[in-house]
């Protein structure tokens, strides 16, 4: 069997070649073939994930082998033929190509889709048309649990039998089942089709050995009343209790240059993203960081020289944040931005080898090089360290608001204890998410103890007030810097922390003031 990291570099060469012939085939009407010589000779792929991503409008892709995750995503457009087997997500995030897989596919086929069709001519997995907006999915054959949950629209077909929980928290879009179906979640109507629908329906499928008969059964949501989400629990705390002090060198004075830089990605291939300070800001849309024709120079200098982290409209510095409510413009936006990060915490939970199918989709759309983030909750910073270090991601950054509760404080143990285990030796840096705009003191504090970028969401949403919050925040560094003595952020570390009162010292580790040193408990085996 292959090794993880030739299946991964033979997906990408396969992409790389691929991408400069899409357009030159698509405008000679020409098919493009995975899985054959020159010669015409077949010579099946066998675990290449990730193929062909963001289909482009008239491409048409004919593949032969048994292929990995993610196939054919983000696609906009023209046809995609599988002879042969898919894994995980075939043709997620669509948006119109035409995708038929002649054998099965695995999980999530079609996650998220919103126009295009997908047909599985051999059944699916579990989770298959989940969050789907539009479309038409038809499977051929057994579909695993919970077929089409969360759709909001689109039409799902299965000729062959469902697994429980099909149509789960459905709000829109029909699913018709011609073979048995288990008694429906709450929430979910079973009735029989009406004669114009099954009209309807045989009108959108093209083959007709796929159409429907008048006695197959479809599945509605259920009207009801919506109850709005309380929500969860949030950290308890900040970092006002941790104090900074170094009586080992004098102050510097007041005009004394302090480096505050930090870059994202510090692998020697990576085109490492420079910090003005180690923080990133999160912004729905990168063009919030445009200055207007009105704004002075200055104001402008700080903005475009200050990467931020984004959901929509990249500038060419920004990480462009993957999760869900971004997948189906993922193709516009990720080539016009300096990096991602994927947000593994609110994405379908991914094993291994879908991971490294998204990663090699979103690297063939992506500049090349950029660098990479990983982003989950802080309950889980011993899985992002492990899943860090395995796909050589360049910053594993952890969430403090996932729902557990833990503070900021409880957090800065848990993270070095991780980072010693899983990336020491590793050119892999560290990241926290707080749940509130930080001050400068808060940044030291989070450097002090380990953390190399801090994000966190911006206290204004005005262009001009973003600019001047970077720049007071970058001020107020270098002056917290210049009072205890050090001329760069590199050169904070635990010995210049202390824990201002007892239960600060008690769950972060830190030496107490006064005490001088860490509670004892810290001590015990």
């Amino acid at each position: 069997m292959a090794d993880v990291s030739e299946v991964v570099a033979r997906s990408m060469n396969i992409n790389e070649k691929l991408g400069p012939r899409l357009q030159a085939a698509a405008d000679q009407n020409a098919i493009l073939r995975i899985g054959w010589t020159n010669a015409g000779d077949p010579v099946p792929k066998n675990g290449e994930l990730g193929l062909c991503p963001a289909l482009p409008d008239g491409a048409r892709i004919r593949a032969l082998g048994v292929l990995g995750s993610w196939v054919a995503a983000f696609g906009k457009g023209g046809s995609f033929t599988l002879q042969g087997d898919a894994g995980s997500f075939l043709g997620a995030a669509n948006q119109g190509t035409a995708i038929v897989c002649e054998r099965m596919a695995g999980d999530f086929a079609g996650y998220m889709m919103k126009s295009g069709t997908i047909t599985i001519l051999d059944g699916c997995g579990s989770d298959s048309g989940a969050m789907m907006a539009g479309g038409v999915l038809v499977i051929r054959g057994a579909a695993g649990p919970r077929i089409g949950g969360g759709m909001s629209d689109g039409v799902i077909v299965i000729h062959g039998d469902v697994g429980p929980d099909p149509g789960a928290g459905m709000t829109g879009g029909r699913i018709i089942i011609n073979g048995r179906c288990p008694t429906p979640p709450p929430g979910v109507v079973l009735r029989p089709l009406k004669k114009n629908e099954v009209t309807e329906i045989n009108v959108l499928l093209d083959d007709e050995s796929l159409h429907v008969p008048s006695d197959a059964v479809c599945l509605t949501p259920q009207e009801e009343m919506r109850i709005e989400s309380v929500g969860f629990a949030v950290s308890s705390g900040d970092l006002s209790q941790i104090g900074l002090l170094n009586d080992e060198e004098n102050r510097l004075p007041p005009y004394a240059t302090v480096d505050t830089v930090a870059l994202v990605g510090i692998k020697e291939h990576v085109q490492s993203l420079a910090l003005p300070l180690p923080l990133l800001p999160m912004l729905e849309q990168g063009s919030t960081m445009l200055a207007g024709k009105s704004d002075g120079d200055g104001l402008s200098t700080i903005l475009s020289r200050h990467p931020a982290l984004v959901e929509q409209q990249p500038r060419a510095v920004d990480l462009l944040m993957i999760q869900p409510t971004n997948l189906l413009t993922v193709a516009e936006d990720l080539p016009q931005a300096g990096g991602f990060a994927i947000d593994m915490e609110r994405l379908p939970s991914m094993n291994a080898e879908h991971m490294d199918g998204l990663l090699v989709a979103l690297r063939a759309i992506a500049k090349s090089n950029v660098p990479v983030m990983f982003i989950d909750g802080i309950s889980r910073i011993q899985s992002l360290h492990e899943r860090a270090a395995y796909h050589q991601i360049d910053v594993a950054m952890a969430r403090i608001e996932d729902g557990s509760g833990l503070s900021e404080a409880a957090s800065l143990p848990m993270m070095g204890r991780s980072a010693k285990a899983h990336l020491s030796g590793q050119e892999i840096q560290t990241g926290l998410m707080l749940g509130f705009a930080a001050n400068a003191h808060e940044l030291a504090v989070l450097v002090g103890s380990g953390i190399n970028i801090v994000s966190c969401e911006t206290p204004m949403v005005e262009t001009q007030h973003i600019a001047f919050w970077l720049q007071g925040t970058q001020g107020d560094l270098s002056n917290e810097l210049r009072r205890i003595g050090l001329s760069s952020i590199d050169m904070l570390d635990r010995k210049h922390l202390r824990a201002l009162d007892h239960e600060t010292a008690a769950v972060s580790g830190l030496r107490l003031a006064g005490y001088g040193r860490p509670l004892p408990h810290w001590f015990a085996r």
